[in-house]
């Protein structure tokens, strides 16, 4: 399938790094957008209306300074997810500052407001929405959203639990437009294969936990250096939203992850300040097998590249010996 036209040789990978609560800050989103992939963050991620303003401005400011010193470089455009929810206090006064810095590609989760996408489309932003089933999908695109991000299971932080294999599959049967697969993607080879099921990106998370540029604390970065799948748990106690967290972490918060329990949906709040419990509780996906270092997040993007690239090899071998 094609690249969407806003990322045609705008990318060195089909790739979007996904935006990750606290973790995704300025100096990641540059670094991933240097590295040549979408670099993204959530808007609540900053603490304050007024400190979203300035990370904004320090993104749009620092790549543009790039870009007219590196001209011959592949240099990705950047994203902001907004939460839809109707907790989200700062929804409408976050969405004008994505005006005012004319963002180029915002990302939608948890609700869908044919309003919120004429706003972003007035200003020019390009909009993917978060799904996780092909009944939302139809809603969202139904209501005006550009491009679709299929959530599967294995995804880290709030995820689905459909294969990859069966979302991607009837959501092709009849959606033709950019379609970003997320679901523990770590390897080159998982997003060439996340290609080969009808997606056009991989929307990848947590390889970029253990990055210096990360906001994550040492111990977090550590635990996903060490962790694999098994480590892994789905739940939606911590927000009423399911979603894929670190054993490990819930274990030094004291409690017991095989004894959670669930959660009230009801009672999910995004409001300004909230959502402590993720300092100490850990989203991740299940891809973090592959993970086995702390490293800059250049080095990331290029060995998903050459990972990428050596997959295509592989193939073109394959095929060659039939």
């Amino acid at each position: 399938m094609p690249i969407p036209a806003i990322l045609a040789g705008r990318l060195r990978l089909p790739a979007i790094a996904a935006p990750m609560y606290i973790i995704s800050n300025p100096a990641l989103v540059i670094a991933q957008c240097k590295a040549g992939v979408v670099g993204s963050f959530p808007a609540l991620g900053a603490r304050t209306h007024a400190e979203l303003d300035d990370w904004l401005a320090e993104i749009v400011e620092t790549l543009a300074a790039y870009n007219r010193v590196h001209p011959d470089r592949v240099v990705a455009p950047f994203a902001v997810n907004i939460i839809v929810h109707h907790t989200n206090a700062r929804l409408d006064a976050d969405l004008e500052l994505c005006r005012k810095h004319r963002v180029p590609l915002v990302i939608t989760s948890l609700g869908v407001r044919e309003e919120l996408f004429t706003a972003l489309h007035d200003f020019g932003a390009f909009v993917f929405h978060d799904v996780i089933s092909d009944a939302f999908a139809r809603k969202a695109v139904a209501r005006g959203c550009d491009g679709l991000i299929s959530v599967a299971a294995g995804a880290g932080g709030h995820a689905g639990s459909l294969s990859p294999f069966a979302l991607v599959s009837e959501l092709r049967r009849w959606y033709s437009g950019p379609l970003a697969l997320s679901g523990a993607i770590t390897t080159g080879q998982a997003i060439l294969a996340a290609r080969t099921l009808g997606a056009d990106l991989a929307y990848v998370g947590s390889a970029f936990i253990a990055t210096e540029e990360a906001n994550a604390v040492d111990a977090y970065k550590q635990m996903v250096v060490e962790a694999a799948a098994d480590d892994i748990i789905y739940t939606d106690f911590f927000s009423g939203v399911r979603g894929n967290y670190l054993k490990p972490s819930i274990v030094a918060a004291g409690l017991d992850p095989e004894k959670l329990g669930t959660s009230d949906p009801s009672k999910m709040s995004f409001a300004e300040g909230g959502a402590k419990t993720w300092r100490d509780i850990w989203g991740c996906g299940q891809g973090i097998g592959m993970v086995d270092a702390v490293v800059p997040t250049y080095e990331v993007v290029n060995r998903l590249i050459r990972e990428y690239e050596e997959a295509q090899r592989q193939i073109c071998r394959s095929t060659d010996l039939r």
